[in-house]
This record gives structure tokens, C-alpha cells and sequence, in this order.
């Protein structure tokens, strides 16, 4: 009889290090016994809260929140697209990136779950945001993001126009935050086993193996 794995990836839609995390992850998730069914739930997780509508410069926002070396990141910026690219992930950073506030991109991918197409849907946001410079915060965006990987664009709108799941997601980030989670990726594993941090493929592989010995 075959294993169920399952794991919680607490991320956000902007955070470049959750793009790496999660795919190590499925490269070590590949490597699995074919009887191991996984299940993937991504919970929602804002990184700047408090980012207004209109969004804020990407280099102005990281010198305010990490100091001015912040604003000089191009080597962070040049690892993360050669570990993307390594990955088959391409990020494209430029001077005039923006950051934008998430809390509708959380509210779609809570909504995407009960389709079992919240992956499917992250990813598009991921590559929205970090390949093709679009404003996840904007809801024509989100709607194109969620009718790409054949959620409909009408009902996707109305979860976005009605708010209806914004309160859901707070109790989940809420629930996240009191587990200690306050920074991301954070990986959890049958609920039981924490691992936070991009970790690379090894990492990923030794930790599954000691999560489905137990």
C-alpha cells in the first residue's frame, strides 16, 4: 500500500526564493517511489502586508526595508536568474520592476485550491510577475493568470470582485504567523515536519526519505 506525503508551502507570489524552493522541491519529489502520492497546498503569506495599491519601486523598497547595500543587489539578482535558469525558470529583472501588494493573488489561489488548480495557478503568477513584469496586484492579470491554466474568467473575476475568501485567508496567515512562520518559502511536511528555507534538490530528497520513514 502505497504513502500519502503531504506539504504546505507558506510563500509569496513575489518571493523569487519560493520559486527556487518549490522547484529543488520537485525535482526531489521526482525522485520518489511511484506508490507516494503527494498533495501540495501553498498558503498564503505577504511579505510587505502594507504595499499600497499603486505598489512601490522594487530598489526603493529593499533599500527601505534591508539598507542601502540592499539597493545594490545585481548580484542576487544574477544568482537567482542563473538557479532559475538552471531550474527552467527565467526571471528577467530590470531597473524599473516594481513591487506590488499580494493580498488578491492569495484571496485567487485560495479559490484555485477547491479546483485542485492552486499549483498550476501559482506558478502562473510566478511567471507573470518575475518573466513578464505584470502587475499580480492588478485583477485583469490575475483573471488572464486563472483562465491560462482553465480556471474561468468569470468566476475567477467574481472571487476577486466579492472579496468572499479574503477573511479565510487572513485566519490562514494568521495560523501560519503563529506557527513561528515569518519568513518564506517555509516548507511543512504532513503537518508535522518543518523545514524552512529554499533548500537545494539534496536537501529536499534526505528530508522526504526521514518525513516517510516516520
Amino acid at each position: 500500500m502505497g504513502q500519502s506525503l503531504r506539504i504546505d508551502i507558506v510563500s509569496d507570489v513575489v518571493c523569487p526564493w519560493c520559486v527556487i524552493g518549490y522547484l529543488q522541491m520537485r525535482k526531489a519529489i521526482a525522485t520518489l517511489p511511484g506508490d507516494v502520492t503527494v498533495d501540495v497546498h501553498w498558503q498564503p503569506f505577504e511579505l510587505n502586508p502594507h504595499m499600497p495599491a499603486e505598489g512601490q519601486d522594487l530598489r526603493e523598497h529593499l533599500v527601505q526595508k534591508y539598507g542601502p547595500s540592499a539597493g545594490r543587489g545585481s548580484g542576487a539578482r544574477q544568482q537567482l536568474t542563473d538557479l532559475g535558469n538552471q531550474l527552467g525558470f527565467e526571471f528577467n529583472y530590470h531597473d524599473n520592476m516594481r513591487i506590488v501588494n499580494t493580498f488578491k493573488a492569495h484571496q485567487l489561489l485560495h479559490w484555485a485550491e477547491q479546483h485542485g488548480l492552486q499549483t498550476e495557478l501559482k506558478l502562473a503568477l510566478f511567471t507573470a510577475f518575475f518573466t513578464h513584469s505584470e502587475d499580480v496586484s492588478l485583477n485583469q492579470v490575475l483573471v488572464s493568470a486563472a483562465e491560462s491554466v482553465g480556471l474561468p474568467a468569470t468566476d475567477a473575476s467574481e472571487v476577486l470582485h466579492s472579496e468572499r475568501y479574503a477573511d479565510e485567508v487572513r485566519v490562514q496567515q494568521r495560523r501560519w504567523l503563529d506557527k513561528d512562520v515569518h519568513a518564506v518559502p517555509a516548507f511543512s511536511f504532513n503537518d508535522a515536519y518543518p523545514l524552512p528555507g529554499a533548500q537545494g534538490e539534496d536537501t529536499f530528497a534526505r528530508y522526504l526519505t526521514k518525513v516517510l520513514a516516520a
